[in-house]
C-alpha cells in the first residue's frame, strides 16, 4: 500500500508522518522534539500538558488513572543521555500486558546474545524466552501498545547455580532479560526507544483486549498479521496497592557502552497459570514469527495475565562491571 496523505490507510498499518493512524481518537496534534529528533502527539495529551514533567496531583485528578503513590515514592530526575537531558523515570499510570514463558534450545539463545550475555539455563540444554504483548492506556508519552521478545538472562557477574539464580529471582521478583524485539505502534514510543535507550524498535500496528478471553494481534509493517495470541484469561485477582511489586531489567549496548535499564512495576490485578492450555499462538511468517522460529520458542511453560499495572522505566545507567 503506498502512503498516500489523500487516502486513509488501513486500521492495520502505522506511518509515522500521518499520527492519526497511530491516535484514532486525537483530533489534532502538535510536534514534539526528543533531542533532535520530533514526532506528531496528541494536543492536550500527557506529553503535551507535561512534557515528561507531570504534576501529580493534576494527574490524578483524571478518573481512569486512580491512585498515585507508587509515583511519588520515585521522583522524577534529569538524567543526561545521548538525547540530551531526560527526565527519568517514564510514569505508566494504567498498563496491561500479557506475557508466555517459553522453553527454548540453549544454543539457538546463545547463537542470537552477544558474548557478555548469558542465559539462564534452568533445565540443562534449555533457556527461556517471554513474548510480551502491552497496552499503555495512560502514559506520559501518550497511549500505545508494544510487543517485546527477550531471552531471560543472568544478571552481570551472576555467580552460583542457574536453578538458585532462577529461584532468586522468582523469589524477589527480580529478572533479567535481554531484548531482541520492541515494535511499538506510535512514533513518540520508537523515537524514544530508539535514541534514549537504544533498543530494537519499529513502528507497526499492535492491539490488545484483555476481557473473558486475552485476544492480542501484532502486524508487519505491510498491515499483515505477524502473530496473533487468543486464550481463555483465569481467574484474575486483585491485591492491596504496592503489594506486588516487581522489577525488570534490560541489559543492552548503548554506541559500544553496557547500559541497564529497569522496569518497576506495581501491579494489582493479575494472574498466572502454569502449562496453560487453550492457548492459541499463530505465526504468519512476519519479523517476531520468524525471530521466534529461530530462537526455537515452542513450549509454553508459563503464561501471565497483568489487567491492571503502574510501570516506572528508567533510563539507562552503565554497567560498570562490564564496562572497565
Amino acid at each position: 500500500m503506498q502512503n498516500n496523505t489523500n487516502t486513509a490507510p488501513s486500521t492495520n498499518l502505522v506511518i509515522a508522518d500521518e499520527p492519526k493512524t497511530q491516535y484514532p481518537n486525537a483530533k489534532e496534534f502538535v510536534e514534539v522534539e526528543f533531542g533532535p529528533h520530533k514526532a506528531l502527539v496528541p494536543k492536550d495529551g500527557f506529553y503535551d500538558r507535561f512534557h515528561m514533567q507531570p504534576n501529580l496531583d493534576e494527574v490524578a485528578k483524571d478518573p481512569l488513572v486512580g491512585n498515585v503513590d507508587f509515583f511519588r515514592k520515585i521522583p522524577k530526575q534529569l538524567v543526561e543521555t545521548r538525547a540530551g537531558k531526560v527526565w527519568s523515570p517514564n510514569y505508566y499510570y494504567k498498563t496491561s500486558n500479557v506475557q508466555l514463558l517459553m522453553l527454548a534450545p540453549l544454543e539457538k539463545l546463545k547463537a542470537k546474545l552477544p558474548a557478555q550475555v548469558e542465559p539462564l539455563s534452568p533445565i540443562h540444554g534449555y533457556g527461556l524466552v517471554s513474548l510480551t504483548f502491552f497496552a499503555y492506556d495512560i502514559c506520559d508519552n501518550d497511549p500505545y501498545d508494544e510487543v517485546s521478545v527477550a531471552i531471560v538472562v543472568r544478571r552481570p557477574n551472576a555467580k552460583g547455580s542457574n536453578l538458585s539464580e532462577l529461584m532468586s529471582s522468582i523469589r524477589n521478583r527480580d529478572y533479567y532479560g535481554y531484548v531482541l524485539a520492541l515494535p511499538v505502534d506510535t512514533e513518540i514510543a520508537r523515537v524514544r526507544g530508539v535514541y534514549g535507550y537504544s533498543l530494537p524498535k519499529w513502528l507497526t500496528a499492535i492491539d490488545l483486549k484483555i476481557d473473558d478471553q486475552v485476544q492480542a494481534h501484532l502486524y508487519d509493517t505491510k498491515g499483515n498479521i505477524d502473530i496473533s495470541l487468543t486464550a481463555s484469561t483465569p481467574k484474575l485477582k486483585t491485591v492491596k496497592n504496592e503489594s506486588r511489586q516487581e522489577k525488570k531489567t534490560m541489559l543492552n549496548q548503548v554506541d559500544g557502552t553496557w547500559y541497564s535499564s529497569y522496569v518497576q512495576a506495581n501491579n494489582q490485578t493479575f494472574a498466572q497459570k502454569f502449562f496453560p492450555k487453550h492457548v492459541e499462538l499463530k505465526r504468519n511468517g512476519g519479523p517476531v514469527s520468524q525471530l521466534l522460529d529461530q530462537l526455537g520458542a515452542k513450549k509454553i511453560l508459563r503464561m501471565d495475565v497483568i489487567k491492571d499495572a503502574q510501570l516506572a522505566l528508567h533510563m539507562p545507567t552503565p554497567i560498570d562491571v562490564w564496562n572497565k
